[in-house]
């Protein structure tokens, strides 16, 4: 009976798969691409694909692609989708096959939340199995929570419009879900080559080092240690065989050294590509030095116009240590809250970032929440065509929307860390048998 469930589990979800597949190939062949492309919620500074096809012409013009100040991305994209741009239409890079790798990204990406998410659950089952709590906790027996996260990044709206959008952010997205999948398996390379080139190209997930390093030195998300002591005194054995691996620096070192390896072979292969214009400085300038400094003063839905550029990137550092702390024991959900503070706080933000840690977030949507992102994603194109186009409003009508999409990021982090901990204090008092809250 067990195996009937899960074949029709299986089969609903690629039935999912192959639907969120179709749509995306129906809306890459509509007219002019429905325009997203050119909207600041979706294609930013960093991620256009039209500032990608300038950067390559003037690669291929003898020019540094950095010229003129409207290409800031890697110069190994320029390399290796820059022959993409070739073919042109109305004197427009042709989007198509682009677009296809943009969807190749997404099923991959998904592919990979689905294993991260089947790993974490047999590690999480390992844990309630030490702890005796397998008949407490309802686990379901429909749908693993791997393929849960997976569909919903596939059919996220957030994605699609991101894959459809002619925007980089799917292969950012990539790299950042490759390095998580290749820390909760073990995968030591993988993860190294996934974290050097999400940080290459992003800068934003150099933060996931420490997230990285708890999943490689103690192991996928499992419950605090404190609480399979607990369980064992009351039992009054102590089977060290039962408790989780203590922190591991072993596998740690393998990583940096795969890490600075990897970073070499990137380095390298950027300094040969620049080497008639400017070399890796070049590089550094007008990728990161971007990035930090917000020379591209267009409007984007980020934060950044409403205090001191200083202020946001140094709430970043300052959030890192005590999110280490709390959550060291959930370095996959510490992953989550890292990637969706960058999400918030990013100097040019778009919804390809909102959708990475939508789909690395496994819970349900309160009501309040799901109307505000369905407000805000209806509300900040009409405010920016008032804003920009029509003349009949001002910065405030567009700036209101992106102040009320962060506030929303920031609730949806909160309940998910609250919940977090809900779950944890669960554990506890099932452990010690004290009576439960009601709240959690």
């Amino acid at each position: 009976m067990e195996k009937v469930k899960k074949k029709i589990g299986s089969f609903s979800f690629w039935n999912w798969v192959i639907a969120s597949i179709i749509f995306r190939l129906i809306l890459i062949y509509f007219p002019k691409n429905l325009n997203l492309s050119s909207r600041p919620e979706v294609s930013t500074p960093l991620t256009s694909f039209r500032r990608l096809a300038e950067g390559y012409w003037l690669k291929q013009s003898s020019m540094s692609p950095y010229a003129g100040s409207m290409y800031h991305g890697s110069p190994l994209l320029l390399s290796l989708l820059g022959p993409l741009t070739i073919n042109r239409i109305e004197g427009q890079p042709n989007h198509l096959l682009y677009s296809l790798v943009s969807v190749i990204a997404d099923v991959v990406s998904a592919m990979l939340i689905r294993a991260t998410g089947q790993n974490l659950r047999l590690a999480y089952l390992r844990s309630l199995e030490s702890l005796h709590l397998v008949k407490q906790i309802e686990v379901s027996e429909f749908l693993f929570s791997g393929d849960i996260a997976a569909l919903i990044y596939l059919c996220n709206p957030f994605t699609i419009v991101a894959c459809v959008g002619l925007s980089t952010s799917p292969i950012e997205n990539m790299a950042v879900i490759l390095c998580l999948y290749g820390a909760c398996s073990r995968l030591i390379p993988l993860a190294a080559f996934g974290w050097v080139i999400a940080t290459h190209l992003s800068l934003y997930p150099a933060i996931l080092i420490i997230p990285v390093i708890f999943l490689l030195g103690c192991g996928p998300d499992s419950p605090p240690r404190k609480l399979f002591l607990q369980r064992h005194q009351q039992k009054e054995v102590l089977n060290q065989s039962k408790l989780p691996p203590r922190f591991s620096w072993g596998p740690i070192i393998h990583f940096a050294f795969w890490a600075f390896l990897w970073s070499v072979y990137v380095l390298v292969l950027c300094g040969i590509s620049l080497k008639q214009f400017g070399g890796l400085w070049e590089m550094f300038k007008s990728t990161y030095g971007f990035i930090l400094t917000v020379e591209d003063l267009s409007p984007n839905i980020g934060v950044l116009w409403n205090f001191f550029l200083i202020v946001f990137h140094v709430n970043i550092l300052f959030m890192i240590l005590p999110l280490a702390i709390r959550l060291r024991h959930r370095p996959c959900y510490l992953a989550f809250v890292y990637v969706a503070i960058c999400s918030m706080l990013k100097s040019y933000p778009s919804v390809g970032d909102s959708a990475l840690y939508l789909g690395l977030l496994d819970m349900q949507f309160s009501l309040f929440l799901f109307c505000g992102y369905v407000g805000v994603s209806l509300l900040s194109p009409v405010m920016h065509n008032l804003w920009i186009w029509r003349g009949t409003g001002n910065a405030n009508f567009y700036f209101a929307t992106a102040m009320v999409y962060a506030c929303l990021q920031i609730v949806l982090v909160v309940e998910g860390v609250s919940a977090m901990l809900n779950h944890d204090r669960k554990l506890r008092n099932l452990i010690t048998g004290k009576p439960q809250d009601a709240k959690s």
